[in-house]
């Protein structure tokens, strides 16, 4: 008897504080004032000038996906296995395909391939020899400054980038990744 009762507060309990939380997330709609209350005025949704945006091209999934089954497909006519990632602009994976046998550290590094090849708008062999005259490079969080790793461009701007990790040579990664970018040139 004494089980149920606890049992019924501590629903009553979770249902009430389920309450005061949608209670509290209506109270955001309202803007601060001294009445406070009902007496609130609701706030006022406003809008940047177009003056002060921009519009970005960005990649589907459904074209990150050609392009990782692209460069799945290239590297597994030369029975490679390997794992292939596609990140957007901002290096948010889209699409990661892990190849069959891929080996356990390919997909993270074949997602920061395709970070540093985006960021720098370079492929990232051309990224790694630029190390000698700048270590730090290394440094920054999420990069990877192997070969494997290759740029997506839309009117010259980049707006992906696709790595690959997993062949023996960073070389066959890369290629593998070129042929991700070929995919989406058709």
């Amino acid at each position: 008897m004494q089980h149920a009762k606890k049992k019924a507060r501590r629903t009553r309990l979770t249902t009430g504080g389920a309450v005061v939380a949608l209670g509290l997330a209506g109270v955001g709609a309202y803007s601060a004032s001294a009445g406070g209350g009902r007496d609130a005025a609701p706030a006022v949704a406003t809008e940047a000038a177009p003056a002060h945006t921009t519009a970005t091209t960005r990649l589907t999934v459904a074209a990150a996906t050609e392009a990782a089954r692209a460069a799945l497909a290239a590297a597994e006519a030369e029975n490679q296995r390997v794992t292939v990632a596609v990140v957007d602009r901002d290096g948010k994976p889209l699409v990661t395909l892990r190849g069959d046998g891929a080996g356990p550290q390919s997909p993270e590094s074949a997602e920061r391939k395709a970070y540093t090849a985006v960021s720098w708008n370079a492929p990232t062999s051309v990224l790694a020899g630029r190390l000698a005259q700048t270590p730090r490079l290394k440094d920054i969080p999420g990069t990877l400054f192997l070969a494997g790793g290759a740029p997506v461009t839309a009117q010259g701007a980049p707006i992906a980038g696709i790595g690959v990790a997993g062949a023996p040579s960073g070389d066959l990664d890369e290629k593998y990744a070129r042929a991700g970018v070929a995919a989406l040139e058709r």
